[in-house]
């Protein structure tokens, strides 16, 4: 069990989970499925400015700790999926050879969920007693305490509403001979800074917050549409990508959004089933499934897990 499983799993025995959109208890969750998801960049509010990009690499490791942890399809940060649409945007401009292998508009993959947040505190301090240093690492013997505090925000893309939120903290404090942090542009040097205090305690931090969302899930929404109906086999919009398994079921029906006229905030989401359906064959994106109950379910239907 690596350590983000271990933290999930320590957070889902203390931590109490919302429930679902559709009114199911939270325990009823279906199958591990997984909601498409990508960072925000995180507004650097801690006491501190130098060369080292603290928010852009709390992005990238958040990133990358999401993907590492297996329970969500992982988009690139704003950055990258703007790099990607222009180069989009390039290969129609007729300036580059055609061909399949010619990035195509039309198929970046939405993300339901959106994580930003704000770093709060930052903070190093070294009790430097004698050392050296080299290629901007120092190493001492007086020992050397980091701690970073980050409040994180889950975001609902369709809404744009905070399903969630999460104060995360990460402290290190080494004694003896300790690898310290210097104030440079770690950007080129990842697998350095993470030898350091300062990103053991950022990589700390974020795996706690990590961990807190793959216990939210469970509380969230989750659905895919019919695509096509071909009896006795529908076809849906969800695969093996969002963790749908051979032997799953759903209901087919039609889905309403509940929303607070004065605010416009979601209460619910109402579900009026149609039939049920079971998967009988996953593939990446999609899925085949046989109908178990129900009739007149058609293409451009809701999908929704069917719980207990």
């Amino acid at each position: 069990m690596n350590k983000i499983a271990f933290l999930a799993l320590a957070a889902s025995l203390c931590t109490p989970l919302l429930v679902r959109a559709d009114g199911s208890p939270p325990d009823a969750a279906a199958g591990g499925l997984r909601f498409s998801i990508a960072v925000s960049k995180f507004e650097n509010h801690a006491n501190y400015s130098g060369p080292f990009q603290l928010s852009d690499t709390w992005g990238s490791m958040l990133t990358d700790s999401l993907q590492q942890s297996g329970h969500f399809i992982v988009l690139g940060e704003a950055d990258m999926r703007d790099a990607a649409m222009k180069e989009q945007d390039f290969a129609k401009s007729g300036r580059v050879a055609g061909g399949d292998k010619a990035p195509a508009t039309g198929f970046m993959t939405p993300a339901q969920l959106l994580i930003k947040g704000e770093i709060t505190n930052f903070q190093t301090t070294s009790g430097q007693s004698g050392g050296f240093g080299f290629g901007g690492i120092s190493l001492h013997t007086g020992g050397d305490t980091a701690e970073i505090n980050a409040v994180l925000y889950v975001v609902d893309s369709t809404t744009g509403q905070v399903v969630a939120s999460h104060k995360m903290l990460g402290k290190v404090k080494s004694g003896g001979l300790s690898v310290g942090f210097t104030q440079r542009d770690w950007s080129g040097d990842m697998g350095g800074f993470k030898k350091t205090n300062v990103g053991t305690a950022m990589e700390q931090a974020i795996d706690d917050g990590v961990a807190f969302i793959i216990t939210q899930i469970p509380s969230l929404h989750w659905s895919g549409n019919v695509i096509l109906v071909k009896p006795p086999m529908i076809y849906i919009n969800r695969g093996t990508r969002e963790g749908v398994a051979v032997g799953q079921l759903f209901k087919v029906g039609s889905s309403e959004v509940l929303r607070d006229p004065a605010t416009g905030e979601t209460l619910d989401v109402a579900f009026t089933e149609k039939g049920r359906i079971k998967v009988e064959t996953a593939k990446e994106k999609i899925s085949i499934c046989s109908i178990v109950s129900g009739d007149g379910m058609e293409s451009g239907m809701s999908v929704a897990p069917l719980t207990p």
